[in-house]
């Protein structure tokens, strides 16, 4: 009862200052409009569009209400005495405004019972682990805004009978007209929350999607269509309250700014680029967040890809950010998604090693690495003597690791290295490392050629070989 009353005297008093500040400035506009003829011809069709409230169905009710009310008024009295119809301010009287005050009583209870009832269902549901309750986020959806729906057409409801009593001699109401601007704001306002919160079933539902995909680019792409879509809500919102409040139509003054539009977009092309590229970076995949990639020469880990740019983590430690209008327009290669780590190496022995160690060290090495771990049946190694280098004689060596895990992969080389090392040291047979050799003439192979020629011949010696 202690609240009751509280709100009983805060709503009164709202109305005593609504009243308060409304009677003199109509009061005002229609003397100002008695004094001067011609200032009315002029001023009336703004009165009439600025003041004059539309009747509504809830105001029909209001009006009808409030006539039965003072009719009964006026049956009370004539039996009663006339204290039963005495006024409460101006025209009003305290049977009406009493009854009106019920009214909102009864619906601030059913706002209060409807919104309790809601909590009350939300908290019976059970909560599973790893599960959505999809009746739990639409009744959170649907909570709040429903309360505002009923507290601002309730109370638009209960004080329709008094909306009458504020009525100027040319239809004129700008009490009526801004709680019934007010009632609509806050009808608008509740639908778009409702939609608002609504969002968060959306986004239950998208994470869950993404959560059952491999790609860490859907789980990039949940959250920012989730922001995308909140702004658009809450831009479409301001628009249709700013239209319902003003009256103005914003479709042909957008497109009244379409040259703006245009100056605009191209002072921003950068940053509408670098959106697109974003949508073909979400929609295109060509990397995950956490994969290695290499693109203008960063090479580097994928951090995170935002609307404007794409942050890769170097193998440096340095953090460098990348628009991703130039990463979708640049060459990128993808090492994270590569199948298998291949393994090039060119092992050298010297030039003095005869042709059965060579074989031998060939073999050594096909030994060493047949059926080796990580490797896949489609990708046997592959071991063959090809060629001839400046100091060296050439054993190309081709495996391929997988999967392509980079650290167990180097263990893997650094294992096989030292089994190289340790079966070549064993079998004799030396690494080539860079040498110069210098022949001189009159060696066993290239003996010195000398002729005696007679006088008046040019000398000449030659070495054979």
């Amino acid at each position: 009862m202690a609240s009751f009353s509280k709100i009983l005297r805060i709503l009164s008093l709202v109305v005593i200052i609504a009243v308060s500040f409304c009677r003199p400035v109509m009061a005002q506009t229609q003397t100002d409009g008695e004094a001067d003829s011609t200032s009315v011809e002029v001023q009336e069709p703004v009165i009439e569009h600025d003041f004059k409230p539309e009747i509504g169905k809830i105001d029909q009710a209001g009006n009808k209400v409030g006539e039965r009310i003072e009719a009964f008024g006026a049956k009370a009295s004539d039996r009663l005495g006339g204290w039963i119809d005495s006024k409460f301010y101006a025209d009003i009287s305290w049977l009406k405004m009493l009854f009106c005050l019920l009214l909102v009583f009864i619906v601030v209870t059913v706002e209060r019972g409807v919104h309790l009832l809601i909590r009350r269902k939300i908290e019976t549901i059970p909560s599973v682990d790893g599960e959505i309750s999809w009746a739990r986020l639409i009744l959170k959806a649907v909570m709040r805004p429903l309360s505002l729906l009923i507290w601002v057409y309730g109370i638009y409801g209960a004080l329709s009978p008094l909306y009458s009593h504020f009525q100027g001699a040319d239809g004129s109401n700008l009490v009526h007209l801004v709680l019934q601007k007010t009632a609509t704001v806050g009808g608008i306002l509740a639908f778009f929350w409702f939609i608002y919160q609504f969002v968060h079933v959306m986004d239950a539902r998208l994470s869950q999607w993404a959560d059952s995909t491999e790609s860490t680019i859907d789980d990039i792409l949940v959250p920012l269509f989730g922001k995308t879509l909140r702004i658009f809500i809450v831009i479409l919102a301001g628009i249709v309250v700013i239209q319902n409040l003003t009256g103005v139509e914003i479709g042909p003054l957008l497109a009244s700014l379409g040259i703006g539009g245009l100056a605009v977009a191209l002072a921003a092309k950068d940053s509408i680029a670098n959106f697109f590229g974003t949508l073909t970076i979400l929609f295109d995949k060509p990397f995950q967040v956490g994969e290695r990639i290499v693109i203008d020469n960063y090479d580097g880990v994928v951090e995170d890809v935002g609307f404007r740019s794409t942050r890769i983590r170097l193998l440096t430690g340095h953090l460098v950010t990348i628009p991703n209008e130039k990463v979708v327009n640049s060459g990128l290669e993808n090492i994270g998604k590569r199948p298998n780590i291949r393994w090039l190496n060119n092992i050298g022995i010297t030039y003095d090693t005869p042709p059965e160690k060579i074989e031998r060290a060939v073999a050594i090495i096909r030994e060493i690495i047949a059926d080796h771990e990580g490797m896949h049946p489609d990708f046997p190694p592959r071991v063959y003597f090809n060629g001839f280098n400046d100091w060296s004689l050439n054993i190309l060596v081709l495996a391929w690791y997988h999967p392509p895990e980079y650290w167990d992969f180097q263990e893997w080389v650094q294992r096989t290295c030292l089994e190289i090392t340790r079966c070549f040291s064993a079998e004799g047979i030396d690494f080539a490392f860079p040498t110069q050799t210098l022949h001189l003439a009159n060696d066993a192979k290239r003996q010195l050629k000398v002729e005696l020629l007679e006088k008046g011949d040019v000398p000449s010696i030659g070495a054979q070989g």
